[in-house]
């Protein structure tokens, strides 16, 4: 049995259950890499990470680099004497970084690699319309989500749910993933696999202002699966032309009515207790909004306090 010593790397909440499962589990961690403070809100407060919170509680040792390649970094590390590095939702890793530990150093991606390699796995495989995606481990090389594989475990993606149920779904089977990565690793049983190419193969793109947008042009599948998609973050966001307002407006739960009609995409229906838009073999009924500068709140308060003229539409 191997005796292990761990540095885990991470940042956003994906990354605490993970940690917590090491931590409940006893394995020794080392120290902990995670994102520097960042300012945030009004009073631009110094914001410390979810995993820098959580390692705080339970007394890590926690280095907050701004350079991976930094040499007093890299003495730091080198100093922790750890044997196997645990990537999770962090950043990439020099090479000078991920070949450091004797055991080497491996990732946990929310993906069936090597699908949804990148930074959104999760928000594409609903946008995309999957009904099935997951999560692995594999070790680090020098490019992005290429490695070895060494685990793997399928999630369904049920028809209705957000990226938001999924996140939490994957985040949770992610954390055991680890756990039997660490078990096999410290019995000296790990196997890995070279990943195999597909000739389609399916990318995580980087989410921007762009590719979240609302195309009510699309078929009423793509749109129904985008929303849901990019639901609750970053949120599909359309224009709404309202009069004299023109409105970039936030949409973050939806259905879909199947139906013939001759109205022009993008057309809005609006009575006191729905809202729908037009689309291409139906309509879209909106069920939870957000106006610029309001929270986000559901249809029914909407239309209690704003109205919608004849020839309102989205684009």
């Amino acid at each position: 049995m191997k005796k292990l010593r761990i540095v885990f790397m991470g940042t956003p909440d994906f990354a605490v259950a993970t940690l917590k499962t090491l931590v409940e589990n006893n394995y020794n961690i080392v120290g902990v890499i995670t994102a520097p403070d960042k300012p945030a809100g009004r009073g631009r407060k110094l914001n410390e990470s979810a995993v820098k919170k959580y390692a705080k509680s339970q007394e890590l040792t926690v280095l907050q680099p701004t350079n991976l390649k930094n040499e007093n970094f890299l003495e730091e590390l080198k100093g922790l004497h750890a044997n196997l590095q645990i990537v999770v939702a962090f950043r990439m890793l020099p090479k000078v970084v991920w070949q450091m530990p004797e055991y080497g150093t491996f990732n946990l991606h929310a993906s069936l690699l090597p699908n949804y390699r990148g930074a959104a796995p999760i928000n594409w495989a609903i946008i995309n319309g999957e009904t099935k995606t997951g999560v692995s481990t594999f070790f680090i090389d020098d490019k992005i989500d290429t490695g070895d594989m060494i685990l793997q475990e399928t999630i369904e993606i049920d028809s209705n749910e957000n990226a938001g149920n999924l996140h939490d779904k994957l985040m949770s089977s992610g954390s055991q993933l680890v756990l039997k990565t660490v078990k096999s690793i410290e019995k000296d049983k790990v196997k890995t696999n070279p990943q195999k190419e597909p000739k389609a193969i399916k990318t995580a793109y980087k989410l921007n202002r762009d590719n979240c947008k609302i195309n009510w042009n699309d078929s009423i599948e793509n749109i129904y699966n985008r929303i849901r998609g990019l639901s609750p973050y970053p949120a599909a966001w359309c224009t709404l032309i309202n009069g004299d307002d023109e409105l970039d407006i936030k949409i973050y739960k939806v259905e879909k009515e199947f139906d013939s009609h001759s109205l022009e995409p993008g057309t809005i229906i609006a009575s006191k207790k729905e809202l729908k838009v037009a689309v291409t073999n139906g309509y879209i009924i909106i069920e939870e909004i957000k106006l610029p500068g309001k929270r986000a709140m559901d249809v029914k308060s909407l239309l209690n306090g704003y109205a919608f003229h004849e020839n309102a539409k989205m684009l």
